[in-house]
C-alpha cells in the first residue's frame, strides 16, 4: 500500500468486513513441540494482589453502559458499483485499499478479483423508535439502490434507504424500510448537547471496525474544536478521543458514562491505518441539528452571502495598523451575489454576525450558515480602519460540489501563447512591475474588465518570493487602495512606511481568483 507519514483518514472508515482475517491465528498459544513443561505464571509475592481502586469518577467497568446502549448501534453494510477495490476518503493520503470481504489483508501476489459491485461497512445507530438511523455521509454516499443493509445486535439483517446526506458535515440519515420490521419499535439512544463533557471525561464508542460488529472500546476527551483541514472542518469543531477507533467505526457512536451520545465517530489520524488513540467526532449538537434538518427535508439548507474570504492574520492587522483585530477578510466577491448587492467590498474586514465574534473564516461561514434564506444578516465590519455595519439579505449556500466546481482554477496559458512584447518596468517589494497591455492579457489570461500592475517577475530570496508571487499574478491594491501603476504601487508603499506600518496588504488576483497577501515592507 502506498502511504505517507501520516494523514487524516476520513473516516475511521467504512471499512470492508474481514472479520475471519481479522480473527486468523488468534487463539491458544502453544507450547512448542518437545518442550517439558508449558511457562508458568510466578508470582512475586505471597500475599494476595489488592483490588484495583479506580480514581475518583471512573467507573469500575463499562459494562453497564454497553448493556444499556449496544442495542441501537447498528453495523452498516453497503454494495455500490465499482470496477476495482473500494478506496478511502483520506485527504492527503490516498492509495490505501479497504481489503475487500473474504480476502486476507496484506496477502502476496493477490490483486482484488475485479467485479461490477464492491461491498464495504461501517456503523450507525438508532435515533427513534420508529428506524430513523445516523451514519457517516462517506459510509453511504456510494450505495446502489436497494444496496444498504443494517445488521442489529440480535443478528437481524433489515433494508435502510437513504433519506438525506450533508458533504458538509459528512452526516446521513437512514430509515429501515424492510417489511420484515413492519411495526417494530427499535431501541435508540439520545443526543447530548446541555452537560458537555470536559477533557478528560471518559468515553465509551461503539462500533464495527473491520467487521467486527459490537466492538466497544473507551478512553477519555483529549480535546475539542479540532480542524482537519479540509472541508468538513467549515462546519464542523471536531472532539478528539483516544477510544481506539478504526476502518469501520465511521458513523458509530461515542458515549458519556450516562449513555448520552456526544459525538459520532468520523476520522482518525494515523501514520499507518491503524488507531494510534487519535480519533475526531462530530459534536452531538452539531449531528443532531443536522439530522433533524435532513428527516424534515431531506438535505440541509444554510445560508450564503457570496464572498471569498481568508483568514486576517496579524500581519494583516500590522499592515493596516490594527493591532491585535481578529476576523476574516474578504478577497472577493460573486458578482450579483447577497454581499455585493448588500454593499460589502473586497477587503473589509469582517469581525462580528449578527453580534457573535468572528475571529476565523470558518466561525463566519459557521455564522453566516446559520441563517435561513432570507433572513438579514448584519455584518460589523472595518473598511479603511473605521467600523460600520453591513446588512446582508441570506441566500442559499451551493452543495460543497458546486462550490468547488466553481473554485478550479483555470490555465494560465499555453506553449503557444504569443510573445509579451517588452514594456516598461518597475521594481518593488522584490518585484518586477509592468503595465497591463493586450499581449499581457492574452499571455496570462487576463479577464477584461481587471484593472492593475502586472507582476512581471519576482525575486527568489524576497518575502513575494517566500509567499508565492509569481511571473502573471496581477496586483490590483495596495492597503485597500487601487493601483493601475508601478508609481501608485510605490507612493502606497512610501505611506505605509511613514506610518511606521510593518507591512502592506496586497490583492492578487490569480487565473480569476483573487487572494489578500501580506508582504514586509523592506527598509
Amino acid at each position: 500500500m502506498a502511504a505517507r507519514k501520516s494523514g487524516f483518514f476520513v473516516g475511521a472508515v467504512a471499512g470492508a468486513g474481514v472479520a475471519c482475517a481479522a480473527l486468523a491465528g488468534v487463539g491458544m498459544r502453544m507450547a512448542p513441540a518437545g518442550a517439558a513443561e508449558p511457562a508458568q505464571v510466578i508470582r512475586t509475592s505471597g500475599a494476595p494482589a489488592p483490588m484495583f481502586a479506580p480514581p475518583p469518577g471512573a467507573p469500575m467497568s463499562f459494562a453497564d453502559i454497553f448493556e444499556q446502549v449496544s442495542p441501537a448501534v447498528v453495523q452498516i453494510d453497503v454494495t455500490s458499483k465499482a470496477a476495482a477495490a473500494p478506496r478511502l476518503r483520506i485527504p492527503g493520503l490516498e492509495g490505501f485499499d479497504i481489503v475487500p470481504r473474504g480476502q486476507k489483508p496484506g496477502e502476496e501476489g493477490e490483486e482484488p478479483a475485479p467485479g461490477p459491485k464492491q461491498q464495504s461497512s461501517g456503523s450507525g445507530f438508532f435515533i427513534s423508535a420508529d428506524g430513523y438511523l445516523v451514519t457517516n455521509n462517506h459510509v453511504v454516499a456510494d450505495a446502489d439502490d436497494d444496496g444498504i443493509n443494517v445488521v442489529l445486535k440480535d443478528g437481524r439483517e433489515l433494508k435502510a434507504t437513504i433519506v438525506g446526506r450533508d458533504e458538509g458535515t459528512d452526516l446521513a440519515v437512514l430509515k429501515v424500510v424492510d417489511p420484515k420490521a413492519k411495526g417494530a419499535a427499535f431501541p435508540y439512544v439520545n443526543f447530548e448537547n446541555q452537560a458537555k463533557p470536559r477533557v478528560g471525561d471518559w468515553v465509551i464508542t461503539i462500533g464495527n471496525p473491520f467487521g467486527l460488529g459490537g466492538t466497544a472500546t473507551a478512553g477519555i476527551i483529549s480535546a475539542y474544536n479540532r480542524d482537519l483541514g479540509d472541508s468538513s472542518s467549515t462546519f464542523v469543531d471536531y472532539i478528539q478521543i483516544d477510544a481506539p477507533i478504526n476502518r469501520g467505526n465511521s458513523g458509530g457512536p461515542s458515549f458519556d458514562i450516562y449513555g448520552r451520545v456526544i459525538g459520532v465517530n468520523t476520522a482518525i489520524f494515523s501514520p499507518t491505518g491503524g488507531s494510534v488513540g487519535i480519533g475526531f467526532a462530530i459534536p452531538a449538537d452539531v449531528a443532531e441539528a443536522t439530522a433533524k434538518q435532513l428527516i424534515a427535508g431531506g438535505k440541509v439548507v444554510r445560508g450564503y452571502i457570496g464572498a471569498q474570504i481568508q483568514p486576517f492574520t496579524k500581519e494583516m492587522a500590522d499592515a493596516q495598523g490594527l493591532g491585535d483585530v481578529k476576523g476574516a477578510i474578504v478577497a472577493d466577491l460573486v458578482q450579483g451575489g447577497p454581499a455585493q448587492k448588500g454593499g460589502l467590498m473586497p477587503e473589509d474586514v469582517i469581525t462580528a454576525v449578527n453580534g457573535v465574534a468572528i475571529k476565523s473564516g470558518s466561525e463566519l461561514t459557521r455564522e453566516v450558515a446559520k441563517g435561513r434564506p432570507g433572513d438579514t444578516l448584519k455584518l460589523s465590519v472595518l473598511r479603511g480602519g473605521k467600523p460600520r455595519t453591513v446588512e446582508i439579505k441570506s441566500g442559499v449556500r451551493p452543495t460543497e460540489k458546486e462550490l468547488a466546481l466553481n473554485d478550479d482554477d483555470t490555465d494560465e496559458g499555453g506553449a503557444d501563447a504569443p510573445a509579451k512584447p517588452q514594456v516598461q518596468k518597475s521594481e518593488a517589494l522584490g518585484m518586477s512591475l509592468a503595465p497591463i497591455d493586450d499581449a499581457a492579457r492574452r499571455t496570462y489570461s487576463i479577464d477584461p474588465a481587471v484593472r492593475g500592475v502586472l507582476i512581471d517577475g519576482v525575486k527568489a530570496n524576497s518575502d513575494a518570493g517566500e509567499k508565492g508571487l509569481r511571473k502573471g499574478d496581477v496586483l490590483t491594491s495596495v492597503n485597500g487602495e487601487p493601483v493601475t501603476s508601478a508609481a501608485q504601487v510605490a507612493s502606497a508603499v512610501d505611506a505605509a512606511k511613514k506610518l511606521q506600518r510593518p507591512s502592506v496588504n496586497l490583492r492578487i488576483i490569480r487565473a480569476g481568483r483573487p487572494t489578500i497577501v501580506p508582504l514586509k515592507i523592506t527598509p
